[in-house]
Protein backbone atom coordinates (compact mmCIF):
# COMPACT_ATOMS: atom_id res chain seq x y z
CA UNK A 1 0.00 0.00 0.00
CA UNK A 2 3.23 2.15 0.63
CA UNK A 3 3.36 2.74 -3.18
CA UNK A 4 -0.15 4.29 -3.73
CA UNK A 5 0.89 6.53 -0.82
CA UNK A 6 4.24 7.21 -2.80
CA UNK A 7 2.14 7.78 -6.06
CA UNK A 8 -0.36 9.90 -4.48
CA UNK A 9 1.76 12.28 -3.05
CA UNK A 10 3.94 12.44 -6.20
CA UNK A 11 1.06 13.19 -8.24
CA UNK A 12 -0.45 16.47 -5.61
CA UNK A 13 3.31 17.57 -5.45
CA UNK A 14 3.55 17.90 -9.53
CA UNK A 15 -0.17 19.30 -9.48
CA UNK A 16 0.76 21.85 -6.87
CA UNK A 17 3.64 22.80 -8.34
CA UNK A 18 2.53 23.55 -11.34
CA UNK A 19 -0.44 25.72 -10.03
CA UNK A 20 2.58 28.32 -8.31
CA UNK A 21 4.87 27.61 -11.28
CA UNK A 22 3.66 30.85 -12.88
CA UNK A 23 3.84 33.17 -10.25
CA UNK A 24 7.97 33.42 -10.25
CA UNK A 25 7.86 33.32 -13.86
CA UNK A 26 5.00 36.10 -14.24
CA UNK A 27 7.49 39.51 -14.41
CA UNK A 28 9.34 37.04 -16.97
CA UNK A 29 6.43 35.98 -19.23
CA UNK A 30 5.15 39.63 -19.16
CA UNK A 31 8.43 40.70 -20.69
CA UNK A 32 8.66 37.92 -22.86
CA UNK A 33 4.73 38.10 -24.44
CA UNK A 34 4.98 42.17 -24.04
CA UNK A 35 1.34 42.56 -22.61
CA UNK A 36 0.71 45.11 -19.29
CA UNK A 37 0.31 43.87 -15.61
CA UNK A 38 -3.31 44.52 -15.95
CA UNK A 39 -3.67 41.31 -17.98
CA UNK A 40 -0.71 39.57 -17.21
CA UNK A 41 -2.45 37.73 -14.04
CA UNK A 42 -4.37 36.02 -16.52
CA UNK A 43 -1.89 33.48 -17.33
CA UNK A 44 -2.75 33.01 -13.26
CA UNK A 45 -6.02 33.22 -13.78
CA UNK A 46 -6.40 30.83 -16.71
CA UNK A 47 -5.58 27.73 -14.98
CA UNK A 48 -7.35 28.22 -11.98
CA UNK A 49 -10.89 28.86 -13.85
CA UNK A 50 -9.74 25.73 -16.13
CA UNK A 51 -9.90 23.66 -12.97
CA UNK A 52 -12.66 25.29 -10.88
CA UNK A 53 -15.26 25.11 -13.39
CA UNK A 54 -14.58 21.76 -15.13
CA UNK A 55 -14.30 19.99 -11.52
CA UNK A 56 -18.00 20.52 -11.18
CA UNK A 57 -18.47 18.59 -14.74
CA UNK A 58 -15.00 15.59 -14.21
CA UNK A 59 -16.33 14.94 -10.77
CA UNK A 60 -19.78 13.50 -12.14
CA UNK A 61 -18.39 11.86 -14.93
CA UNK A 62 -15.94 10.28 -13.71
CA UNK A 63 -18.75 8.49 -10.65
CA UNK A 64 -19.94 6.37 -13.55
CA UNK A 65 -16.90 5.67 -15.24
CA UNK A 66 -13.15 3.58 -13.98
CA UNK A 67 -11.35 5.84 -12.14
CA UNK A 68 -7.98 4.47 -12.99
CA UNK A 69 -9.20 5.36 -16.43
CA UNK A 70 -10.25 9.08 -15.77
CA UNK A 71 -7.45 10.09 -13.21
CA UNK A 72 -4.55 8.65 -16.34
CA UNK A 73 -6.34 10.69 -18.79
CA UNK A 74 -6.17 13.31 -16.76
CA UNK A 75 -2.55 13.29 -15.71
CA UNK A 76 -1.80 12.79 -19.47
CA UNK A 77 -3.30 15.87 -20.94
CA UNK A 78 -2.10 17.81 -17.98
CA UNK A 79 1.32 16.63 -18.75
CA UNK A 80 1.05 17.34 -22.39
CA UNK A 81 -0.89 20.88 -21.87
CA UNK A 82 2.39 21.85 -19.20
CA UNK A 83 5.17 20.84 -21.76
CA UNK A 84 3.25 22.72 -24.64
CA UNK A 85 3.26 26.25 -22.30
CA UNK A 86 7.26 25.46 -22.73
CA UNK A 87 6.42 26.01 -26.32
CA UNK A 88 3.89 28.85 -26.57
CA UNK A 89 4.83 31.89 -28.66
CA UNK A 90 2.44 34.56 -27.14
CA UNK A 91 0.05 35.77 -25.11
CA UNK A 92 -3.11 34.54 -25.48
CA UNK A 93 -1.06 30.49 -26.80
CA UNK A 94 0.23 30.36 -23.24
CA UNK A 95 -3.39 31.50 -21.49
CA UNK A 96 -4.78 28.88 -23.62
CA UNK A 97 -2.43 26.44 -22.66
CA UNK A 98 -2.61 27.29 -18.97
CA UNK A 99 -6.47 27.01 -19.44
CA UNK A 100 -6.37 23.17 -20.84
CA UNK A 101 -3.63 22.13 -17.87
CA UNK A 102 -6.33 23.74 -15.82
CA UNK A 103 -9.15 21.74 -17.12
CA UNK A 104 -6.57 18.46 -17.26
CA UNK A 105 -6.30 18.78 -13.15
CA UNK A 106 -9.17 19.18 -12.36
CA UNK A 107 -10.24 15.61 -13.98
CA UNK A 108 -6.99 14.80 -11.98
CA UNK A 109 -6.63 15.80 -8.10
CA UNK A 110 -9.99 15.42 -7.38
CA UNK A 111 -9.51 11.52 -8.42
CA UNK A 112 -6.79 11.30 -5.98
CA UNK A 113 -9.11 12.26 -3.45
CA UNK A 114 -11.81 9.86 -4.57
CA UNK A 115 -8.97 6.78 -5.13
CA UNK A 116 -7.71 6.76 -1.68
CA UNK A 117 -10.81 5.20 0.13
CA UNK A 118 -11.18 2.97 -3.14
CA UNK A 119 -7.50 1.43 -3.17
CA UNK A 120 -6.33 1.86 0.94
CA UNK A 121 -7.57 0.35 4.22
CA UNK A 122 -9.88 1.58 6.30
CA UNK A 123 -7.61 2.00 8.98
CA UNK A 124 -4.98 3.69 6.64
CA UNK A 125 -7.39 5.99 4.73
CA UNK A 126 -6.35 9.34 7.48
CA UNK A 127 -3.17 9.10 6.86
CA UNK A 128 -2.83 8.42 3.07
CA UNK A 129 -5.11 11.48 3.07
CA UNK A 130 -2.85 13.50 5.07
CA UNK A 131 0.30 12.82 2.84
CA UNK A 132 -1.63 13.66 -0.67
CA UNK A 133 -2.04 17.05 1.22
CA UNK A 134 1.34 17.02 2.19
CA UNK A 135 2.30 16.56 -1.35
CA UNK A 136 0.43 20.36 -1.96
CA UNK A 137 2.00 21.61 1.13
CA UNK A 138 5.22 20.58 0.12
CA UNK A 139 4.68 21.98 -3.33
CA UNK A 140 3.38 25.80 -1.96
CA UNK A 141 6.88 25.32 0.26
CA UNK A 142 9.10 24.50 -2.91
CA UNK A 143 6.82 25.57 -6.24
CA UNK A 144 8.40 29.01 -6.66
CA UNK A 145 12.53 28.52 -5.47
CA UNK A 146 11.62 25.20 -7.80
CA UNK A 147 10.13 27.43 -10.56
CA UNK A 148 13.00 30.02 -10.07
CA UNK A 149 15.82 27.41 -9.83
CA UNK A 150 14.42 25.88 -13.38
CA UNK A 151 14.34 29.04 -15.47
CA UNK A 152 17.74 30.03 -14.76
CA UNK A 153 18.54 28.77 -18.22
CA UNK A 154 15.38 29.95 -20.16
CA UNK A 155 11.47 29.91 -18.93
CA UNK A 156 10.47 27.25 -20.67
CA UNK A 157 12.38 24.78 -19.27
CA UNK A 158 10.31 24.61 -15.78
CA UNK A 159 7.37 23.34 -17.63
CA UNK A 160 9.12 20.99 -19.73
CA UNK A 161 10.57 19.57 -16.56
CA UNK A 162 6.90 19.39 -14.28
CA UNK A 163 5.39 18.17 -17.69
CA UNK A 164 7.84 15.49 -18.64
CA UNK A 165 8.14 14.33 -14.90
CA UNK A 166 4.32 13.94 -14.99
CA UNK A 167 4.30 11.96 -18.18
CA UNK A 168 6.59 9.53 -15.91
CA UNK A 169 3.66 9.78 -13.30
CA UNK A 170 1.16 8.64 -15.47
CA UNK A 171 3.16 5.77 -16.64
CA UNK A 172 4.04 4.57 -13.01
CA UNK A 173 -0.17 5.37 -12.27
CA UNK A 174 -0.51 2.75 -15.82
CA UNK A 175 1.24 -0.15 -13.82
CA UNK A 176 0.73 0.41 -10.13
CA UNK A 177 -2.91 1.50 -9.80
CA UNK A 178 -5.92 -1.28 -10.36
CA UNK A 179 -9.10 -0.42 -11.70
CA UNK A 180 -11.84 1.36 -9.90
CA UNK A 181 -14.75 0.39 -11.76
CA UNK A 182 -18.14 2.11 -10.66
CA UNK A 183 -20.21 0.43 -8.03
CA UNK A 184 -23.05 -1.89 -8.83
CA UNK A 185 -26.65 0.73 -9.97
CA UNK A 186 -23.98 3.35 -10.31
CA UNK A 187 -24.92 4.68 -14.16
CA UNK A 188 -22.69 5.63 -16.61
CA UNK A 189 -26.15 7.29 -18.45
CA UNK A 190 -27.00 9.31 -14.98
CA UNK A 191 -26.72 13.23 -16.12
CA UNK A 192 -24.48 15.54 -14.43
CA UNK A 193 -26.79 17.52 -12.21
CA UNK A 194 -28.56 14.16 -11.15
CA UNK A 195 -25.42 13.17 -9.33
CA UNK A 196 -25.63 15.99 -7.30
CA UNK A 197 -28.78 15.66 -5.96
CA UNK A 198 -28.00 13.46 -2.91
CA UNK A 199 -25.80 16.03 -2.00
CA UNK A 200 -28.49 18.47 -2.17
CA UNK A 201 -30.99 16.83 -0.41
CA UNK A 202 -28.51 15.87 2.72
CA UNK A 203 -28.54 18.00 5.45
CA UNK A 204 -24.91 16.69 6.89
CA UNK A 205 -23.84 16.86 2.73
CA UNK A 206 -24.89 20.98 3.44
CA UNK A 207 -23.30 21.85 6.62
CA UNK A 208 -20.52 19.87 5.55
CA UNK A 209 -19.48 21.43 2.11
CA UNK A 210 -20.80 25.14 4.19
CA UNK A 211 -18.07 24.97 6.22
CA UNK A 212 -15.73 23.65 4.20
CA UNK A 213 -16.63 27.46 2.52
CA UNK A 214 -16.28 29.13 5.47
CA UNK A 215 -12.91 27.29 6.39
CA UNK A 216 -11.69 28.37 2.77
CA UNK A 217 -12.53 31.46 2.59
CA UNK A 218 -11.28 32.41 5.88
CA UNK A 219 -7.66 30.91 5.41
CA UNK A 220 -8.12 32.38 1.97
CA UNK A 221 -9.04 35.88 2.83
CA UNK A 222 -6.01 36.30 5.38
CA UNK A 223 -3.82 34.93 3.23
CA UNK A 224 -4.51 36.71 0.14
CA UNK A 225 -3.01 40.31 1.57
CA UNK A 226 -0.66 38.84 3.94
CA UNK A 227 2.19 39.60 1.79
CA UNK A 228 1.09 43.18 1.33
CA UNK A 229 0.88 43.80 5.20
CA UNK A 230 3.73 42.47 5.81
CA UNK A 231 5.28 44.93 2.64
CA UNK A 232 3.70 47.98 4.67
CA UNK A 233 4.08 46.85 8.02
CA UNK A 234 7.59 45.45 8.08
CA UNK A 235 9.13 46.75 4.79
CA UNK A 236 10.16 43.42 3.04
CA UNK A 237 11.27 42.77 -0.35
CA UNK A 238 9.94 39.94 -2.28
CA UNK A 239 12.92 38.43 -1.59
CA UNK A 240 12.43 38.41 1.90
CA UNK A 241 8.52 37.72 1.67
CA UNK A 242 9.35 34.82 -0.47
CA UNK A 243 11.18 33.35 2.72
CA UNK A 244 8.30 33.69 4.63
CA UNK A 245 6.22 32.33 2.20
CA UNK A 246 8.36 28.71 2.38
CA UNK A 247 8.50 29.11 6.20
CA UNK A 248 4.17 28.80 5.90
CA UNK A 249 4.32 25.98 3.58
CA UNK A 250 6.67 24.07 5.75
CA UNK A 251 4.29 24.53 8.97
CA UNK A 252 1.16 23.28 5.93
CA UNK A 253 3.53 20.35 5.29
CA UNK A 254 4.40 19.86 8.81
CA UNK A 255 0.75 19.68 9.70
CA UNK A 256 -0.45 17.27 7.14
CA UNK A 257 1.97 14.32 8.39
CA UNK A 258 0.58 15.12 11.84
CA UNK A 259 -2.96 14.64 10.88
CA UNK A 260 -3.44 11.05 10.88
CA UNK A 261 -1.41 11.21 14.06
CA UNK A 262 -3.90 13.37 16.01
CA UNK A 263 -7.47 11.71 14.47
CA UNK A 264 -5.89 8.53 15.89
CA UNK A 265 -5.41 9.65 19.03
CA UNK A 266 -7.57 12.74 19.74
CA UNK A 267 -10.79 11.44 17.06
CA UNK A 268 -11.93 13.73 14.50
CA UNK A 269 -13.91 16.22 15.89
CA UNK A 270 -12.04 16.66 19.08
CA UNK A 271 -9.20 17.80 16.73
CA UNK A 272 -11.02 20.10 14.38
CA UNK A 273 -12.73 21.43 17.67
CA UNK A 274 -8.94 22.23 19.08
CA UNK A 275 -7.16 23.51 16.01
CA UNK A 276 -10.72 25.46 14.91
CA UNK A 277 -10.98 27.42 18.22
CA UNK A 278 -7.21 27.77 18.06
CA UNK A 279 -6.62 29.24 14.79
CA UNK A 280 -9.94 31.45 15.68
CA UNK A 281 -7.53 33.11 18.09
CA UNK A 282 -4.99 33.27 15.98
CA UNK A 283 -6.41 34.99 13.06
CA UNK A 284 -7.63 38.11 15.70
CA UNK A 285 -4.70 38.51 17.82
CA UNK A 286 -1.77 38.19 14.62
CA UNK A 287 -2.88 41.72 13.25
CA UNK A 288 -1.34 43.49 16.38
CA UNK A 289 1.81 42.24 16.77
CA UNK A 290 4.65 44.50 15.93
CA UNK A 291 7.25 42.09 15.63
CA UNK A 292 8.23 40.20 12.37
CA UNK A 293 9.59 37.44 14.36
CA UNK A 294 6.35 37.02 15.96
CA UNK A 295 4.11 37.06 12.95
CA UNK A 296 5.93 34.34 11.20
CA UNK A 297 5.78 32.29 14.03
CA UNK A 298 2.29 32.55 14.56
CA UNK A 299 1.49 32.42 10.67
CA UNK A 300 3.46 29.22 10.88
CA UNK A 301 1.40 27.69 13.58
CA UNK A 302 -1.74 28.80 11.58
CA UNK A 303 -0.57 26.64 8.38
CA UNK A 304 0.27 23.76 10.42
CA UNK A 305 -3.08 23.70 12.18
CA UNK A 306 -4.46 24.17 8.87
CA UNK A 307 -2.43 21.33 7.50
CA UNK A 308 -3.99 18.95 10.39
CA UNK A 309 -7.39 20.34 9.44
CA UNK A 310 -7.85 19.95 5.63
CA UNK A 311 -7.07 16.30 5.56
CA UNK A 312 -9.78 15.71 8.18
CA UNK A 313 -12.48 17.91 6.08
CA UNK A 314 -11.90 16.22 3.25
CA UNK A 315 -12.24 12.76 4.53
CA UNK A 316 -15.30 13.73 6.27
CA UNK A 317 -16.49 14.82 2.76
CA UNK A 318 -15.19 11.85 1.07
CA UNK A 319 -17.03 9.55 3.62
CA UNK A 320 -20.54 10.83 3.07
CA UNK A 321 -21.32 8.66 0.03
CA UNK A 322 -19.14 5.90 -1.73
CA UNK A 323 -20.69 5.86 -4.84
CA UNK A 324 -20.32 9.82 -5.75
CA UNK A 325 -16.81 10.13 -4.32
CA UNK A 326 -15.50 11.59 -7.52
CA UNK A 327 -18.44 14.20 -7.12
CA UNK A 328 -17.63 15.22 -3.96
CA UNK A 329 -14.36 15.50 -4.74
CA UNK A 330 -14.73 17.78 -7.53
CA UNK A 331 -17.61 19.89 -5.40
CA UNK A 332 -15.01 20.34 -3.05
CA UNK A 333 -12.37 21.91 -5.14
CA UNK A 334 -14.48 23.83 -7.17
CA UNK A 335 -15.38 25.03 -3.25
CA UNK A 336 -12.06 25.76 -2.47
CA UNK A 337 -11.38 27.45 -5.66
CA UNK A 338 -14.19 29.43 -5.25
CA UNK A 339 -13.90 30.35 -1.40
CA UNK A 340 -10.52 31.83 -2.53
CA UNK A 341 -11.17 33.78 -5.70
CA UNK A 342 -13.48 35.67 -3.53
CA UNK A 343 -11.83 35.28 -0.44
CA UNK A 344 -8.83 37.39 -2.59
CA UNK A 345 -11.64 40.22 -3.95
CA UNK A 346 -12.86 40.76 -0.13
CA UNK A 347 -9.32 41.13 1.41
CA UNK A 348 -8.91 43.98 -0.87
CA UNK A 349 -11.77 45.69 -0.40
CA UNK A 350 -11.52 45.02 3.67
CA UNK A 351 -7.85 45.88 3.79
CA UNK A 352 -8.78 49.36 1.77
CA UNK A 353 -11.87 50.35 2.96
CA UNK A 354 -12.57 48.56 6.51
CA UNK A 355 -9.46 48.88 8.40
CA UNK A 356 -6.60 47.11 7.00
CA UNK A 357 -5.45 43.62 8.63
CA UNK A 358 -6.76 43.76 11.73
CA UNK A 359 -10.43 43.56 10.00
CA UNK A 360 -9.09 41.11 7.49
CA UNK A 361 -8.20 38.70 10.49
CA UNK A 362 -11.22 39.43 12.07
CA UNK A 363 -13.10 38.64 9.26
CA UNK A 364 -11.02 34.98 9.03
CA UNK A 365 -11.78 34.60 13.27
CA UNK A 366 -15.77 34.68 12.36
CA UNK A 367 -15.37 32.85 9.43
CA UNK A 368 -13.68 29.82 11.19
CA UNK A 369 -15.39 30.32 14.11
CA UNK A 370 -18.80 29.27 11.62
CA UNK A 371 -16.94 26.83 10.01
CA UNK A 372 -16.34 25.23 13.02
CA UNK A 373 -20.22 25.40 13.97
CA UNK A 374 -21.39 23.89 10.94
CA UNK A 375 -18.80 21.13 11.18
CA UNK A 376 -19.69 20.24 14.75
CA UNK A 377 -23.61 20.65 14.91
CA UNK A 378 -24.08 19.12 11.02
CA UNK A 379 -23.25 15.71 11.50
CA UNK A 380 -20.32 15.71 9.83
CA UNK A 381 -17.30 14.62 11.56
CA UNK A 382 -19.41 11.60 13.05
CA UNK A 383 -18.76 7.97 12.84
CA UNK A 384 -16.39 7.23 9.98
CA UNK A 385 -18.21 5.29 7.15
CA UNK A 386 -21.66 7.41 7.63
CA UNK A 387 -22.91 7.65 4.08
CA UNK A 388 -25.81 10.12 3.54
CA UNK A 389 -29.32 8.97 3.17
CA UNK A 390 -29.76 5.59 0.43
CA UNK A 391 -31.59 7.72 -1.57
CA UNK A 392 -28.38 8.54 -2.85
CA UNK A 393 -27.78 5.39 -5.01
CA UNK A 394 -30.93 5.44 -6.38
CA UNK A 395 -30.94 9.20 -7.73
CA UNK A 396 -27.36 7.93 -9.33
Amino acid sequence: MRKYTVLFFLIMFMIGTDTFLVSPLLPTLQSEFGVSTGIAGWMVGAYTLGSAVFALIAGPLSDGWNRRIVLLSGLVGFSISTILCGFADSFWTMCLFRLLAGISAAFTAPQVWASIPAVMPAASIPRTMGIAFAGLAAAQALGVPIGSWLAISHWSVSFWTIGIVSLLLALAAFFLLPDMKPNAGTSVRTSILRRYVPLIRSGKARSGFLAYLLLHLGSGTAFAFVGKWMTDRFELTIGQIGIVMMCLGLGSLLGSFLSSHATRNLGNANVVAAGMSLLVVLYAVMPQLTKLSFVTTVYFIIFMTLGVVFPIAMGALTSLNATIRGTISSLANSTMNGANTLGAWLAGLIYVQFGGYATIGLFSAICLALSLGMFLFGGVLGKRSTQINQESTSAS
